[in-house]
């Protein structure tokens, strides 16, 4: 018996040792991704010169209709706090002719000021010479303006919807899939067309999930938010309210104790957000995270995989590991999609059925999304995965594991 043991003891040494191993060139390189709890110190020294720029004060940091207000959105501005190369200057210059782009003082704090050119940050908001010589895509490759039955309404699924409120974000994604709605201002839905939208909800009663999104949901006043949510809640059919935002990411002063209590009357709330690098999950994140789940709101992740800013499997780790320690589960990656100008974003699908394949039992279940391509046309939403399943027959599957150890499983009925 004790033979038994000592061998089992043996080999489960032998394994963990195994494990161990397989691990190392992650930890290695972890020690050396940037994230937004180990840059504090950096994005402090930031925040105050941009303090000092504006002539503002931590209380108007921390107020979100001031970081609106003096979003980013011109060179000039840019170049007073980060020290441009000439080259880039002048490119932006050009290039803001047009194309519109503006930044959250907040976000701008999170990059590196000297080393701008490498942030996944700057490469977020600034756009680059590349959007201008793309001539890739399209400017509606889901086919949104396609699949809209009613006023403001995107329609792919059988029991859910879209209602698209406005076109304001507190930051212009350079990869973001509805640039054509920019436009040159900011500007809200007309209460005349959620009020059509509503009508088609309530008049089609196989909806049960409807997404509130733009734009940024959460740029909407705290009236209509309240307005909003609390027609679809008294929609009998209606189970699920949804909200698009990335204030968590680029404002998250916009979580304020007044909006919570309006989400807090309306469950369930599910609230879909997008970080795409650790820089992205920051204290102050944290702190908006907290406070939501507190309202009782369900968070979840949507990142898009991006060229040069976490095509690599252990960024994406590093990120969704990030996302689970301040109570945000990794939902879906999604492929960017061929948007005319975002050329320089898109990775090859390799890169993406590699990460899944290098995140499956490298890390917890809950770090792991699926990974997701938006069929064109608005065909909707295609989960693809690295390949499991070798063979299938009427008694036994063959199955790869997450090692690549190839192995038979029994498939019949006892």
């Amino acid at each position: 018996m004790s033979n038994f043991i000592n061998d089992n003891r043996l080999k489960a040494l032998n394994r963990a040792g195994e494990l161990k191993t397989s691990i190392m060139d992650y930890l290695e390189v972890e020690k050396q991704i940037e994230t937004g709890f180990r840059m504090e110190s950096r994005t402090f020294n930031n925040k105050m010169k941009i303090l000092d720029y504006f002539k503002a004060t931590e209380a108007d940091w921390d107020n979100w209709a001031w970081q609106m207000k003096k979003r980013i959105s011109n060179v000039e501005d840019l170049t007073n706090i980060i020290d441009l190369d000439e080259d880039i200057k002048n490119d932006l210059m050009e290039l803001s002719n047009s194309f519109r782009w503006a930044l959250s003082p907040y976000y701008l704090s999170l990059i590196d000021f000297d080393n701008y050119q490498n942030s996944p940050i700057f490469k977020q908001a600034i756009p680059c010479i590349l959007e201008f010589a793309d001539m890739n895509g399209s400017n509606d490759p889901m086919a949104e303006t396609a699949t809209s039955p009613e006023v403001r309404i995107t329609r792919r699924y059988p029991d859910r919807l879209i209602i698209n409120v406005t076109n304001q974000c507190p930051m212009y994604c350079r990869h973001c899939q509805r640039r054509r709605n920019f436009g040159e201002k900011d500007e809200h839905a007309l209460k005349s067309e959620i009020e059509k939208s509503l009508a088609y909800i309530k008049n089609n009663k196989e909806i049960r999930d409807v997404l509130v999104t733009g734009g940024d949901a959460l740029m909407l006043s705290n009236t209509m938010i309240d307005w909003i949510l609390g027609e679809l809640y008294d929609i009998e059919h209606v189970e699920i309210k949804r909200l698009g935002t990335r204030c968590l990411v680029t404002l998250p002063q916009r979580i304020t104790p007044e909006l919570c209590e309006i989400l807090e009357k309306y469950p369930p709330i599910y609230i879909n957000t997008q970080f795409n690098s650790p820089m992205e999950v920051t204290p102050e994140a944290k702190k908006a995270a907290d406070m939501l789940i507190k309202a009782g709101a369900v968070l979840g992740n949507q990142a898009v995989l991006l060229r040069g800013i976490n095509d690599d499997s252990h960024v994406m780790k590093k990120l969704n590991q990030e996302l689970l320690k301040i109570r945000i589960r990794p939902y879906y990656i999604f492929h960017a999609k061929q948007v005319k100008g975002t050329a320089h974003f898109i990775t090859r699908i390799e890169t993406g059925l590699k990460i899944m394949e290098d995140l499956r039992g490298f890390t917890s279940g809950l770090a792991i999304p699926t990974y997701i391509v938006n069929a064109p046309d608005g065909l909707g939403k295609t989960p693809l995965l690295p390949e499991y399943l070798i063979s299938l027959a009427e008694d036994e599957v063959t199955i790869r594991t997450w090692e690549k150890r190839t192995l038979n499983y029994p498939n019949k009925l006892y």
